[in-house]
């Protein structure tokens, strides 16, 4: 495992930062950690490169505990906090080698050169840092946690601030590093947990709530229910949905369309379209929806399911 994570908790006072935390990550995987604001993503993450200690429980990483060989960590981790903390006085090239430095990079030079064509910093290399966009200083914080070729890179919130064609490319980044490395990567986009990450770990309140594939997750979720979008020619009261015993719940989406929440593996469409055909109403449009990610973290995350 590359990652391993044992009966973590974390106490600030007597609030319970992590909660008796435990997951793994496998070498070459890509993980979603995902969480509401304050449910403790930041503080696990701060917990597996040995900036925090845990109150109990340990963090493996590679098989060497953070709180026991917190410089062994270092060298095989490379960490991008949410606050990219960067020395802005400092030009791109000469920010790099100060870092391969504290690490010993050996051919250096080289390795620089090879980490600005992959971040795509070759236009800015000869730039102060301060002069630089959200975007290409997120580039370069990607490239002195990448400086050492850690074999786990921990990424918190790596596109916060982005613009959407920034927050594509630094995506399209870590799917390629992620070829090669295991990441652990923090968001709240879940689009992006969608595109680059094959498995995700939900987190609520300092517990983990969910830690599957994401197909797994989209079945299962809330029973594995699905739902179904039925649009209507005319105007249609939600009594009309009155009497399907396979409807959880239904919800208005525009002025004449409904998505009709349904029990695990039942299908109403013939029955709503057969009872639509005997009350003269049209329909334009009817269909299943897949269940996205951002659906099954709601689910997980709400209080009331808590």
């Amino acid at each position: 495992m590359s990652i391993e994570v044992r009966n973590i908790t974390k106490l600030y006072g007597e609030q319970k930062a992590l909660d008796d935390v435990s997951f793994t990550v496998k070498t070459g995987e890509v993980i979603g950690f995902l969480g509401p604001n304050g449910a403790g993503k930041s503080t696990l993450m701060k917990t597996l490169v040995g900036v925090i200690r845990p109150n109990s429980g340990v963090a493996l990483i590679n098989g060497i505990d953070v709180s026991i060989d917190p410089f062994a960590i270092k060298r095989i981790t490379g960490y991008l906090p949410e606050h990219n903390p960067l020395y802005t006085d400092m030009y791109v090239t000469e920010f790099l080698t100060f870092i391969g430095n504290i690490h010993q990079v050996k051919n250096l030079p080289q390795r620089i050169s090879e980490l600005i064509d992959l971040t795509g910093l070759g236009m800015e290399k000869h730039k102060k840092i301060s002069m630089l966009s959200k975007g290409y200083r997120q580039r370069v914080g990607l490239a002195q946690a990448l400086i050492h070729d850690p074999a786990v890179l921990i990424l918190d919130e790596p596109t916060t601030g982005l613009d959407p064609n920034q927050i594509v490319d630094i995506r399209n980044l870590i799917k390629e590093v992620g070829k090669t490395k295991t990441v652990m990567l923090s968001t709240h986009i879940m689009q992006e947990v969608e595109a680059v990450c094959s498995k995700v770990v939900i987190i609520s309140k300092g517990k983990i709530v969910a830690n599957e594939n994401q197909d797994y997750l989209k079945l299962h979720a809330r029973g594995g229910s699905s739902s179904v979008f039925v649009e209507f020619l005319e105007p249609v009261d939600a009594s009309f949905f009155s009497g399907i015993q396979s409807i959880l719940r239904i919800d208005p989406a525009g002025e004449k369309g409904w998505v009709v929440l349904v029990e695990k593996e039942k299908d109403p469409r013939a029955i709503i379209f057969k009872k639509a055909v005997e009350q003269g109403f049209t329909i334009i449009t009817l269909h299943t929806q897949e269940k996205h990610l951002e659906d099954v973290f709601h689910d997980l995350t709400t209080n009331d399911n808590q």
